[in-house]
């Protein structure tokens, strides 16, 4: 008995002594690694709060050299990322973290999100082509992709478009950059290209001063370019006259619906048909 309760009090001495062990290496370790939290910690908040006024100023000083709003911003969110991730980088080195493998680590990963999504990337890049090449801004009416709209913002990915009806459509930008875009408002101008079919009875001379004293009524048809009216088709039903006024581009819908409207009457009034247009029909 007495060799068994000597045995036993051996293993509890034992393990008293790892305890102790263990509790002056975990003492040890945080007194050893206290001052580099410590230090970690401040440098973060100090990071982040310099980061912050790092960006304001650079914001501030893009306002003040003018430059283009979505150009601005898009610099902006990618200084803003890069330096959030070199203060990552320079707070876990500090901590003892070997950032060399990390690195590594970071780089695997971004190449496999990089396979993983080339369609998003591609994107990215079209969004930084528009946005350097500008071939169109904010505020301006655009045919792309098979859609009309008012480009109401340029994002890194997408381009959002207003219709007229306000639907908001996202066009993303890769297909956007390779494809053929119509801008409306580059220029400033637009010009109407109009068609009043009348019967070949109808006396063109007559046609011609009716609807050249409706251009010249018209407050939204531009003196320069002078308008035009020529005639465009004989067809074997009626005679295709072509109509061409240009406009500011804001007044270029009101300028052809007020066009044909005051065109319409100043026929009726004149005693003039307008004559509807025939298809042809194809031959089976």
């Amino acid at each position: 008995m007495e060799n068994l309760e000597n045995v036993e009090k051996k293993e509890i001495t034992s393990e008293l002594h790892s305890l102790t062990d263990y509790l002056h290496q975990l003492v040890n370790w945080i007194i050893e690694y206290t001052p580099r939290l410590i230090s970690a910690f401040i440098l973060l908040f100090i990071g982040l709060w310099a980061i912050r006024l790092i960006n304001r100023l650079i914001k501030r000083l893009m306002i003040k050299r003018e430059l283009d709003p979505t150009l601005s911003k898009f610099l902006a969110d990618i200084l803003l990322w890069a330096m959030r991730v070199l203060l990552f980088i320079t707070v876990i080195s500090r901590l003892g973290i070997e950032t060399s493998s990390f690195v590594a680590i970071l780089g695997a990963m971004g190449l496999a999100v990089g396979l993983s999504l080339q369609g998003s990337l591609s994107n990215f890049a079209g969004g930084m082509l528009i946005i350097m090449f500008k071939p169109f801004r904010v505020g301006d009416t655009i045919e792309a992709q098979g859609v009309t709209g008012t480009v109401s913002e340029i994002q890194i990915f997408v381009t959002k478009l207003t219709t007229g009806n306000n639907q908001t459509i996202f066009v993303p930008n890769g297909a956007l950059s390779n494809g053929t875009i119509t801008n409306f408002s580059m220029e400033g101008l637009r010009r109407a290209d109009l068609t009043f079919t009348v019967s070949y009875d109808t006396n063109i001379k007559q046609v011609r001063e009716i609807l050249l004293e409706v251009l010249k009524k018209n407050k939204k048809v531009l003196k320069k370019p002078e308008p035009s009216i020529v005639v465009r088709d004989l067809t074997d039903h009626a005679i295709n006259i072509a109509v061409r006024a240009w406009s500011k581009t804001p007044d270029y819908g009101d300028m052809v619906s007020e066009i044909l409207e005051e065109g319409k009457e100043a026929f009726e009034a004149a005693g003039i048909s307008i004559q509807p247009v025939v298809k042809e029909r194809s031959v089976q």
